[in-house]
């Protein structure tokens, strides 16, 4: 359906549970929860990019036990056609990515429906004078564009109708979703698998954001495309998001690293060694939500950074920053205080279903241009999706 996630071109085969775990001269004792069968998906979208050649020196696992073995992906529909009905296959793949792509546009549609609503009727028989751009400015801000990128988009859209001469609210509508599908254009970048193995993935954000829960779905995914994964439960400070990603471990029958307490520094070091001993693809590491005012949790993170750092050379590879998509101008306070403590390679925007207005994004594009990998408007694992700027922009104007 969609592409934006890069992988190498090989099958991750299955892998022992049981390697050693090598040890960090800050870690502790080191936990793992083992899983039972996978419970398979019956939808699993086509989100992947694949590099053309494996990483240099990557080599293949191959199981000791069944018991411990992590599964490949299932066989989507398509996989299972008859051979000799090329084209009919290729005729239900079209329909179901149609209909999955229809059906992901509606959910976007309504989740930014408040912001819609309030931009779209703007240039119903409007005329095109200063009480308009008036109007579209308090939209804007309404929408949390933010003061910086709705100035940007008014001057740009007032010398967008002056130049081409637009005569008709029509036009100047869509002379305004060209200007957004450009300042949002940048945020758009696929997530690039296959680049290291194991791809470090150090994912942070305050509490109630849905960081658990993104982790959650992007193993999932990661898995049934054929990648290796393995969790860290890197908040060691609440018991329930141990709880949580043991309980998403479960689902997809992928193994966690846990401690009852502790340094969560060492958590991430003794990941990282288990995932490297294993040959796994990815390792994803949770940490303790927190706000970027809490200083002294945000140094906590940076040594997190620091550890992963000394377990491989080069880790972590990605830092993401889960963001509510309902929290406004204090998201974007939120990127601009984990990027400057973590430097962020990308940005998750979850709940993008309810009372989100969605502008924040343009703010993001102007004032910290974070890439943004996914976003989610719902609880499924079909409710995350990549970013895409023209689909986004779409949604607000549709």
């Amino acid at each position: 359906m969609f592409s934006f996630l890069k992988k190498k071109q090989k099958d991750a085969a299955p892998v022992q549970d049981t390697a050693p775990d090598a040890a960090a001269e800050t870690a502790g004792a080191t936990g793992e929860t083992a899983a039972p069968a996978e419970q398979k998906s019956s939808w699993i979208p086509s989100w992947f990019k694949k590099d053309e050649a494996p990483a240099e020196g990557a080599t293949q696992a191959t199981p000791a036990s069944s018991e411990a073995a992590i599964p490949t992906a299932p066989a989507t529909p398509t996989d299972v056609l008859p051979v000799e009905e090329d084209d009919e296959s290729e005729l239900v793949a079209d329909v179901q990515t149609q209909e999955q792509k229809q059906s992901w546009m509606q959910r976007l549609r309504s989740g930014l429906s408040k912001t819609s609503s309030s931009l779209t009727t703007l240039f119903v028989g409007a005329r095109i004078d200063d009480d308009l751009y008036d109007e579209l400015e308090a939209a804007l801000l309404m929408a949390d564009a933010g003061v910086e990128a709705t100035r940007f988009l008014l001057d740009a859209l007032k010398k967008k109708v002056r130049s081409e001469k637009l005569t008709d609210a029509q036009q100047v509508k869509a002379a305004l979703r060209a200007l957004l599908v450009d300042m949002l254009a940048p945020l758009q970048k696929p997530f690039v698998l296959g680049r290291q193995q194991p791809l470090v993935v150090m994912i942070a954000g305050v509490n109630g954001a849905g960081k658990t829960t993104t982790i959650g779905k992007l193993a999932k995914h990661l898995q049934a495309h054929r990648q290796s994964v393995l969790l860290a439960a890197g908040d060691t400070f609440r018991a329930a998001a141990r709880e949580q990603l043991a309980i998403w471990g479960e689902r997809n029958n992928v193994a966690v690293i846990a401690q009852e307490s502790g340094d969560p520094a060492a958590v991430a070091f003794d990941a990282v060694q288990s995932a490297k001993a294993r040959k796994l693809d990815v390792v994803m590491v949770d940490t303790a939500g927190r706000l970027p005012t809490q200083l002294h949790l945000m140094e906590e993170l940076k040594k997190i950074r620091r550890v992963i750092g000394k377990g491989m050379d080069g880790a972590p590879h990605e830092v993401l920053l889960v963001i509510d998509g309902n929290t406004g101008q204090n998201a974007l306070a939120q990127v601009k205080a984990f990027d400057d403590a973590l430097q962020l390679t990308g940005l998750v925007v979850t709940k993008l279903d309810g009372t989100a207005k969605g502008g924040v994004l343009a703010a993001i594009a102007k004032t910290r241009p974070v890439p943004v990998y996914f976003i989610g408007v719902g609880e499924k694992i079909e409710d995350l999706q990549p970013f895409n700027a023209q689909e986004f922009v779409d949604a607000l104007l549709s």
